[in-house]
């Protein structure tokens, strides 16, 4: 099964990356010109400062409704990955393990695509707007591609192990590892939903919340038999 499944994952995950990129591109296509009649000196493809709500309403009756259908379309893009990795898995740790790869690989080659489709971003340092639930998501590329090659490579683990058991202990490192990462990217949000430009990303809480969160997996590897010889659980 394994031998059959990591192709399709991988297949996946690579497809709908250019699925996820043709998608910005269209949407670049909508708002550049409302950016522009906003801000006339913003050059072309500058994603900030963002445009309010208040804005957007003025542009047009018709944004704050395709605000919103973008909004519904990244919650069930998140959905759509973590059934393919229902799918793809035996048990509750090797399915999350397979969500992890097919996420990691949709968000990589996300930025691959745009690379080949538009050339951006200009640098892995090129900041951008990552996600918009519950607020905007901010940060520079590179952060979310480090944040895509772990679970890529930690998720692979996992998945050949058939999943890997994790403890109360492992499991609270990696989750605050993910929390402190979310929190990394919505520190500024305040500032960019008021207008501003992105000031300094908090790397030292990006660096910390992703060491967090490896020590955790690690910390399972290293203590994989605790359960004894019992295999994980198929549910």
């Amino acid at each position: 099964m394994i031998n059959r499944t990591i192709p399709a994952l991988f297949l996946f995950g690579i497809s709908f990356g250019y699925l996820e990129a043709a998608v910005v591109v269209y949407l670049r296509a909508i708002y550049d010109p409302i950016r522009h009649r906003i801000n006339p000196a913003r050059q072309p493809g500058d994603l900030f400062p963002l445009i309010s709500t208040e804005q957007l309403a003025a542009a047009g009756p018709e944004h704050p409704r395709q605000l919103a259908i973008e909004v519904g379309r990244e919650a069930i893009t998140i959905i759509m990955l973590a059934a393919f990795g229902l799918a793809a898995g035996r048990n509750f740790s090797q399915r999350m393990a397979a969500f992890a790869i097919v996420f990691g690989l949709w968000d990589l080659f996300f930025y691959v695509f745009l690379k080949v489709m538009i050339q951006w971003p200009e640098s892995l340092f090129t900041w951008d707007i990552l996600f918009l639930i519950p607020l905007p998501w901010v940060g520079p590329v590179l952060a979310p591609v480090i944040i895509s090659l772990t679970l890529i490579v930690c998720g692979l683990i996992s998945f050949r192990m058939g999943g890997l058991p994790a403890s109360p202990i492992a499991w609270s490192l990696m989750i605050a590892g993910g929390f402190g990462v979310i929190l990394a990217f919505l520190w500024d949000y305040r500032n960019t939903m008021a207008g501003g430009l992105p000031n300094p990303f908090n790397w030292p809480l990006f660096g910390a919340s992703e060491l967090l969160a490896l020590a955790g997996f690690i910390y399972a590897l290293k203590h994989r038999g605790y359960r004894g010889s019992q295999k994980p659980r198929d549910f």
